[in-house]
């Protein structure tokens, strides 16, 4: 009966006084052989310890780490910054943690210590060994290639949240500030436009008039030519003496013709002189006027890319109309 009731008192002892039990008697052992009394140390140490009680996963792109606390035999999760944080740095946060844990250390495959400098974006590229205190645990990080794939749709969900939570939070606001801005832009080119278009008003006019001079006077030289032909041949001179003459005139308007596609790079189309003498006289007008038309043009496209650029924004699929509104507005285009 003593001996039972000494093996339930032994078996019910703390694990520290077990060991300073075990020590005194390793002592008087010592001591009975040798006579003398001196200190043993003994060590006791757990085994490996099954892989699961530190996991590794990913959550939102970060590593998630799992790991059972020595002292109260609970899972804490760890968030790893992989790019910022150091072995040193996980490790301390480990020991903040469970104030039982005396030393921490992360080891290789090939059981060299991992300094406590190195990124845990090296750490968590391969296997390793996690030991708290006296127990070890074999870390298994998922594959590169699949944590990759999984970082990457889940930055394009969060990315289209994102992209879909601002528009519906700041797009009416955006497009009336936007359409604000291009209202504005286009008033003020407007204003800088108005004395500029009258300046080309004018120059237009006084162009087109000595264009349509130019063709009167080409029909009356037609017309006296023709009448000057006619009288030589009938009232002066005989059509014997006149045909060569009307011959040499039709051959040099052959090369007179000619000559101009060789300079103008053009046929010789009256619609397309027309215009081309217009133009001569335009921009003849511009330089005495003092009229800057590549100031002018420049200011034209500014102001028609501000007009597409407002036409755009305010479709109806742009401002997300309803189907029947949409309707409206195209049947309004």
């Amino acid at each position: 009966m003593v001996s039972l009731a000494a093996g339930l008192w032994w078996r019910a002892l703390p694990c520290p006084a077990l060991c300073r039990i075990l020590a005194t008697r390793t002592q008087m052992k010592n001591w009975r052989h040798t006579g003398k009394l001196r200190h043993c140390a003994i060590t006791f140490y757990s085994t490996l310890a099954p892989s699961n009680d530190v996991t590794v996963y990913y959550k939102h792109g970060l590593p998630m780490i799992n790991v059972t606390l020595p002292s109260r035999k609970e899972r804490c999760q760890f968030t790893v910054k992989p790019m910022i944080m150091t072995v040193g740095n996980f490790l301390q946060d480990i020991k903040k943690e469970d104030r039982g844990i005396d030393t921490a250390a992360i080891c290789a495959t090939d059981g060299a210590k991992v300094s406590s400098g190195t990124l845990m974006a090296v750490v968590l590229r391969n296997s390793f060994t996690l030991r708290i205190n006296d127990t070890a645990y074999q870390v298994e990080p998922p594959p590169i290639d699949k944590v990759c794939s999984e970082h990457a749709t889940e930055m394009d969900d969060i990315k289209s949240l994102v992209h879909s939570l601002y528009t519906a939070l700041h797009l009416e606001d955006h497009q009336l500030k936007k359409e604000s801005e291009l209202l504005q832009k286009m008033n003020n080119l407007q204003e800088q436009l108005q004395p500029l278009e009258q300046m080309k008003l004018s120059i237009m006019r006084n162009a087109e008039a000595k264009t349509t001079r130019l063709l009167w006077v080409g029909l009356a030289f037609l017309s006296t030519q023709g009448g000057a032909l006619a009288w030589l041949t009938w009232w002066v001179y005989s059509w014997d003496i006149m045909e060569p003459v009307t011959y040499f005139i039709t051959y040099g308007s052959a090369i007179s013709f000619y000559a101009y596609f060789v300079l103008t790079k053009q046929d010789y189309v009256y619609p397309e002189i027309k215009d081309r003498q217009f133009l001569n006289y335009f921009y003849k007008k511009a330089r005495n006027t003092h009229f800057d038309v590549e100031q002018y043009n420049k200011l034209k496209e500014e102001l028609a890319e501000a007009e597409d650029s407002l036409r755009r924004l305010r479709e109806p699929l742009q401002l997300k109309l309803p189907i029947q509104q949409i309707n409206e507005e195209i049947g309004r285009a």
